[in-house]
């Protein structure tokens, strides 16, 4: 049987549904980080799930209206600051992935400090993508071996990227089919699925639904069997 070891989720549908109620789309960002939570706990207890990477904050997000973009910037720094010792009692290291100097030199340090103090956490990874496009990613990776006047193979291009884990199940909420330059060297042979609900209305449920799903995929990665 298929095992779940990374899972991958866009997280999409956080504005339209605070929009469906009559509310400010601050509210479906600040319900949407809800929801984070109670998946990553969810996760943290499946023992054979070692990391959650959430796709938090795009590099093409900066293009949104500037004050939702300030909220989101102050949302963001909040969650760490209340999530550490949810990180700490459930054993969850926490492992950004993207561009960090795009941020303000305050959220940096938010984001370094939850990073150091759950380094030591051995049991699953939970990695946010922030301002994070997987182009500028692999273009990163790139210069880097450059830089290192290092040899580009498939396997030394693995190892300079920001994730360097095989996606098994990536999911996009909110009803669109697209991947938006999310993990797509990682995301090669994932199974992908497509949800309607909006982010704020996904639950564990809907997460177990999928991996039960999966576990009756034959994977077979470009052979026969």
């Amino acid at each position: 049987m298929n095992k779940v070891k990374h899972i991958a989720i866009i997280m999409d549908g956080n504005g339209r549904w605070a929009e469906l109620q009559g509310k400010k789309r601050v509210k479906g960002h600040e319900k949407g980080a809800e929801v984070v939570k109670d998946i990553t706990t969810f996760c943290s207890n499946y023992p054979e799930v070692t990391r959650l990477t959430l796709y938090a904050f795009s590099t093409e997000n900066w293009k949104r209206p500037r004050l939702e973009v300030e909220f989101l910037m102050k949302l963001l720094d909040r969650y760490l600051k209340n999530e550490l010792q949810n990180y700490l009692n459930n054993n969850i290291r926490f492992e950004p992935i993207g561009d960090m100097s795009g941020f303000s030199k305050s959220l940096q340090r938010t984001i370094k400090d939850v990073e150091e103090k759950t380094a030591h956490c051995n049991g699953l990874i939970q990695s946010l993508a922030l301002n994070y496009g997987s182009k500028d990613e692999i273009v990163r990776a790139v210069n880097k071996l450059k830089n290192l006047d290092a040899k580009i193979t498939e396997e030394s291009l693995n190892n300079a990227l920001d994730c360097k884990c095989d996606v098994d199940i990536l999911i996009r909420t909110g009803g669109d089919h697209r991947l938006s330059n999310f993990l797509l060297w990682q995301a090669a042979y994932a199974e992908l699925f497509f949800v309607n609900k909006l982010w704020p209305d996904f639950g564990v449920d809907d997460l177990q639904e999928i991996m039960d799903r999966f576990y009756g995929i034959e994977r077979r990665f470009g052979g026969l069997k």
